[in-house]
């Protein structure tokens, strides 16, 4: 089987879908003084600070941000081969009364979103939970769907989306495999 892989989204692009997500949680958000960010390790994290300064910056407010590592909770764990990476989760505020948007870099199955929503309750109970994704590829196998959708790519079940971060791989790009 062939592999191609292309670039779909340069740094100016995915600059620019992040602009647009802040935008669209700040015009959706009814108190932004009660709004919090969980970014899923690995790339959820850097994409909800980037989205919480550019709302501190138009807002006024400081929107604090925790991350997750949700490796112990998913339910493809033994599938996942002998060594797993478990990365400390950090959710340094309370989450009572507050409207929480969870950010991923991609939404696939939803599968990853299940295992946060798990997760997260073990850091209490926001009134509200809303998901926000720099792309979503479909084929959802549960019922998970982002409140907050940077750009839909279409793509094969076998594809495989690669978001790289400047915080991370040292640049913004995505790419997508595709298997011939």
């Amino acid at each position: 089987m062939n592999k191609k892989e292309n670039i779909i989204l340069s740094s100016n692009e995915i600059s620019q879908i992040i602009n647009e997500l802040a935008d669209n949680i700040k015009n959706n958000c009814t108190d932004i003084n009660n709004l919090v960010f969980v970014g899923i390790l690995t790339a959820g994290y850097p994409l909800a600070i980037r989205i919480s300064k550019i709302l501190q910056k138009e807002c006024g407010v400081e929107i604090p941000v925790g991350k997750l590592d949700v490796a112990l909770y998913r339910d493809d764990l033994l599938s996942r081969g002998k060594f797993i990476t478990i990365r400390e989760s950090d959710i340094p505020f309370d989450l009572l009364g507050k409207t929480l948007v969870i950010v991923d870099d991609v939404l696939f199955n939803g599968r990853t979103i299940r295992a946060a929503l798990n997760a997260l309750l073990d850091f209490g109970r926001p009134n509200a939970i809303e998901l926000a994704v720099l792309i979503d590829r479909g084929f959802r196998e549960l019922p998970v769907y982002a409140n907050y959708v940077g750009r839909k790519i279409d793509t094969e079940k076998e594809d495989h989306i690669s978001v790289k971060l400047y915080e991370i791989n040292g640049e913004d790009s995505v790419f997508l495999e595709q298997n011939n």
